[in-house]
């Protein structure tokens, strides 16, 4: 992997804008590629100049342009787009977007997250693996408080317990257990001054991270907080997996006009997750659906693709289509799809997603025993 290589990739319906930096933050390239296959293999040949294992952001979690990347041995990291959208008025006078700026953004949040595990990999390994991942608030405020080996030298349990007490920690790791993470590390062998000097390296990287968190942070809970004053907010949240800020998402396209949407088909047409058939005479053609509401698409999308890791009936659906020969994609398209009829009916009703009034669900249940 090329450690000291990131790409930020801002992903767009027709063309996509691509910066490579240094982990100095020079930028190293930057260009623009259409999204077909020439444009895909001419993405591949500009980032292979960079080398063959690189890390890459982008604001997508799933996609063709994901899957290519993917198998192109790149390490491929998803951003969501308010993550970005939070973080502009730090690198820039004023908040208009600009998919080249968002491309270096992306790319240099990816770099500082790395760079910050890279210099505790270097001299306090534990650190890095205490918690689940480096840039969650949990693990960013124990660095602040604990930013050296020498600092956490004595750490007990119960100052551990206590620390995370104070920052509300939810997971599911006990004092005990966090403890063990950080003793069974492997240590690190730099001398005092280098302690030293790696600390303050540790000091100042945590100063560009923490902000951008907290900034992101007090957005979801901003989004949380207005959801549960609509009166569609607290129903669209009832769906597996949906969250506050996917929630959101869908319910800002749907609105609150029933009327827009007299069938569950037309909103799928909607949200382009249905194919587009073109028949005249005898010719009849199959293809993707292009022209739709892309927001709501990506945001259906990702619902879906997040509720076959907790809903079994989803999860059934999704290993369905793969087992019939579907990409990935197409599969999460075949899920969204089918989600869309049940939260079709859950709007048109006004009544929250029951799992005992969904049909398949309980048929599933049924025959699983449940």
């Amino acid at each position: 992997m090329s450690n000291d290589v990131f790409v930020g990739l801002d992903w767009a319906v027709h063309t996509h804008a691509v910066c490579v930096i240094d982990a100095a933050g020079s930028v190293l390239d930057r260009f623009e590629v259409v999204h077909d296959r020439d444009g895909l293999a001419e993405l591949m040949r500009r980032l292979a100049r960079h080398g063959q294992r690189l890390r890459i952001a982008i604001e997508r979690p799933s996609g063709l342009i994901v899957d290519a990347l993917v198998e192109a041995g790149h390490e491929v990291f998803p951003i969501h787009p308010n993550a970005v959208k939070s973080s502009r008025p730090r690198y820039r006078s004023h908040g208009a977007k600009c998919d080249a700026s968002d491309a270096y953004l992306l790319a240099a949040r990816v770099a500082a997250a790395n760079q910050l595990t890279s210099t505790l990999q270097a001299f306090w390994p534990g650190a890095a693996v205490i918690f689940a991942y480096i840039a969650s608030p949990i693990a960013l405020a124990f660095l602040c408080r604990y930013p050296s080996p020498s600092s956490a030298k004595r750490l007990t349990e119960a100052q551990l317990q206590r620390f995370c007490k104070h920052q509300h920690y939810s997971g599911r790791r006990s004092p005990a257990e966090l403890l063990r993470r950080l003793r069974a590390a492997a240590c690190g062998t730099v001398g005092k001054r280098t302690e030293q000097a790696l600390t303050e390296v540790v000091r100042a990287q945590l100063k560009v991270l923490v902000p951008l968190v907290a900034q992101i942070t007090a957005l979801e809970r901003r989004i949380e907080q207005f959801m549960h004053t609509l009166p569609d907010g607290l129903l669209m949240m009832s769906f597996p997996r949906a969250g506050q800020v996917c929630a959101a998402q869908i319910l800002a396209e749907l609105g609150d006009v029933r009327e827009r949407f007299p069938s569950a088909d037309q909103l799928a047409a909607e949200a382009g997750t249905v194919p587009v058939t073109y028949q005249s005479g005898k010719t009849r053609s199959v293809t993707f659906r292009w022209a739709c509401n892309h927001r709501l698409r990506k945001a259906i999308t990702c619902l879906a693709d997040n509720s076959r890791h907790a809903n079994a009936w989803a999860k059934g659906v999704y290993q369905a289509a793969r087992a019939r020969g579907c990409d990935h994609t197409h599969a999460i398209r075949i899920l969204a799809r089918a989600w869309l009829r049940v939260i079709w009916r859950a709007w048109t009703d006004r009544k929250p997603y029951d799992p005992a009034l969904h049909g398949s669900a309980v048929a599933l249940a049924s025959a699983q025993g449940g």
